[in-house]
């Protein structure tokens, strides 16, 4: 395979390793490609989340509350018993 970087790209992956924060400019990929992945996951977990979330909003499955404090009263108690409080 065979990547053309821009010489802004070649200069942040030089300086990685000149400061041994990578051992080559390989880890310095492995380490972009990994964060890639794991940004990806998380795009497509929240993604599953608002989908959820849409699906419960059309089927009327959703807590009205009269204010923002009440809402607020409802998470802390939920975190409580959740023993995350």
């Amino acid at each position: 395979m065979d990547i053309q970087l821009t010489d802004e790209d070649k200069a942040f992956i030089d300086e990685r390793v000149r400061t041994g924060t990578y051992r080559s400019a390989a880890a310095v990929v492995e380490a972009g490609l990994r964060s890639l992945r794991e940004l990806e996951a998380e795009q497509a977990e929240l993604r599953a989340l608002i989908r959820a979330g849409d699906e419960d909003l059309a089927a009327c499955r959703y807590t009205e509350y009269e204010s923002a404090e009440a809402l607020a009263e409802s998470i802390i108690a939920r975190g409580r018993a959740l023993g995350r409080l």
